[in-house]
């Protein structure tokens, strides 16, 4: 076996918790949408404009926060799980989209042809979001924005040591999302210009993913 090959009873375990985790997502997520995601998606995503993408797009979260008459809306998602859940709220909503098997890391489009993107909670859980980010600036038009809602390192010495401490099982438990990710400090460095900052609390969620941040990020022309 090479040392980059994955055993078969690995793998089979690691597909069959991507799609209890797929079905047991909305649920986990409930109370915190009724208790403020769902309206701080709402605010966010008022804001996409033209051709728009959003990455990994999960179970479709964002379908009933985006505003009419854009002019393509592309939902990309490479988990096969969420993307079934995902297909089939996009049969029960009122957008038109197209959904597309897409990682964050390589995106099918081409240079400058994206108006909008949008992340929520999904560069937590890339592998390294500076690709992700090269990608993000790559695909934008001149002027073009990156709409972000994310959960974030905490700015308290205590709870950022609890997010260190339990960084490795959350991650397993949640399909690879790392809760102590400092994704600010990185959207910073990408060399996309920072607008409309605002942190916030994800509240009745556990605390290590409580730390917020959501705003606009745009390239230069």
């Amino acid at each position: 076996m090479s040392s980059g090959a994955v055993p078969a009873a690995a793998a089979e375990g690691s597909d069959l918790w991507a799609r209890v985790f797929a079905t047991l997502y909305d649920p986990l997520l409930w109370t915190g949408e009724k208790a403020g995601m769902g309206a701080r998606r709402r605010n966010l995503l008022s804001r996409a404009r033209g051709r728009t993408v959003e990455l990994g797009s999960g179970t479709g979260l964002n379908l009933g926060y985006y505003p009419d008459g854009l002019d393509e809306l592309i939902l990309t998602e490479p988990e096969a799980a969420m993307r079934t859940r995902l297909a089939r709220r996009l049969g029960r909503n009122r957008h038109h989209a197209r959904v597309l098997d897409a990682s964050a890391e390589k995106l099918p489009f081409a240079d400058g042809t994206v108006d909008t993107v949008v992340s929520t909670l999904v560069l937590c859980t890339v592998d390294d979001p500076d690709p992700v980010l090269r990608e993000i600036e790559r695909v934008l038009r001149p002027h073009g924005q990156l709409l972000f809602l994310e959960h974030v390192r905490s700015e308290s010495p205590r709870l950022s040591s609890w997010q260190d401490r339990l960084a490795e099982p959350w991650r397993r438990f949640a399909e690879g999302c790392h809760c102590n990710r400092a994704t600010l400090e990185l959207i910073r460095a990408s060399g996309l210009e920072l607008e409309d900052v605002q942190e916030m609390a994800w509240r009745a969620m556990p605390p290590i993913v409580r730390p917020l941040i959501t705003g606009v990020a745009t390239k230069n022309g």
